[in-house]
């Protein structure tokens, strides 16, 4: 007969192979693809319907918006498990205000090809893909980018990119944070456990190290001024996280956060403000022509 003891070992162990079982099923949900059908664009507005091949080996479905008399080309980049609808409202905001804009979907989202979501590490290349492509269709505009949690660590695992000015919202700092924050939202203290075992999948799954997913280390190196926004009750990316990261910017730099909003679009959280500090940051560097300075 097994003993008491035994028993207890046993059933010990059982459920810790449940649970590695459970969290390795986890992960797997966490780096799934986030295809879907995204259908035409807007018919109110001169959208031009393309495909870009990133190095990612991806190929990018992708939104031009061209605008009359630009010069600047805006390119944006949708939050994770989303695609280039979700920054629709941001293209026409931009475009009202004379911007060309660049709308794509990152590797494994929307209609864009891809095997793994890779918070930020292969989407990175599809950011260059896309300022690449903004570089080309305008050669002599000014370009920015505006990203948005996934979007905007993507932008920042990119570095460096020819661009002329970066717009953050809500991004992380670093992978362990992301996912330690995450998991407490849910499980508490549990998460202090969970944690590591999430982690560790990063290298059997995506050849990835704890290293190669630091956003926070290549924005100390930023070749343009940076906005870094956040909500302050953002339980994804705290307030701590996010004035940590706009700290290790160089300067020029702004941060801006948002009173009372959680890790969500901040255009809709607040639109009036957003408009008045997005634009007010970008328009003094973006809207001059290429051969003036910079309005002061």
């Amino acid at each position: 007969m097994v003993g008491r003891k035994s028993l207890w070992w046993i059933t010990g162990i059982a459920l810790v192979l449940l649970g590695v079982a459970g969290m390795w099923g986890v992960g797997g949900t966490l780096v799934a693809p986030a295809n879907r059908t995204v259908g035409p664009p807007p018919e109110d507005l001169p959208f031009v319907t393309t495909t870009l091949v990133s190095d990612s080996g991806s190929q990018l479905a992708t939104w031009y918006l061209p605008a009359d008399s630009a010069y600047a080309t805006v390119v944006l980049l949708h939050p994770i498990r989303s695609d280039r609808r979700t920054m629709l409202g941001r293209a026409r905001l931009f475009h009202k205000a004379g911007y060309a804009v660049v709308l794509i979907d990152m590797q494994a989202h929307g209609e864009s090809s891809g095997t793994y979501i890779t918070a930020g590490y292969r989407e990175a290349h599809d950011v260059r893909a896309a300022v690449d492509f903004a570089r080309r269709t305008n050669p002599d505009h000014q370009i920015g980018v505006v990203g948005r949690s996934l979007g905007g660590a993507a932008a920042l695992l990119a570095l460096p990119l020819d661009i002329d000015a970066l717009v953050l919202e809500a991004v992380y700092p670093t992978i362990e944070e992301a996912v330690s924050n995450r998991i407490a939202m849910r499980l508490g203290p549990l998460h202090h456990v969970l944690t590591p075992l999430l982690l560790l999948q990063l290298k059997p799954r995506l050849g990835l190290s704890l290293s190669d997913l630091r956003p926070i280390d290549p924005i100390a190196h930023a070749p343009c001024p940076v906005l870094v926004m956040a909500g302050t009750h953002d339980r994804h990316t705290t307030q701590t996280e996010t004035e940590r990261l706009f700290s290790a910017a160089p300067e020029p730099k702004q941060l801006v956060l948002f009173e009372g909003a959680t890790h969500q679009d901040l255009l809709r959280y607040d639109p009036a403000r957003y408009e008045a500090e997005v634009l007010g940051f970008l328009d003094p560097l973006l809207r001059t022509p290429p051969h003036l300075p910079p309005a002061p």
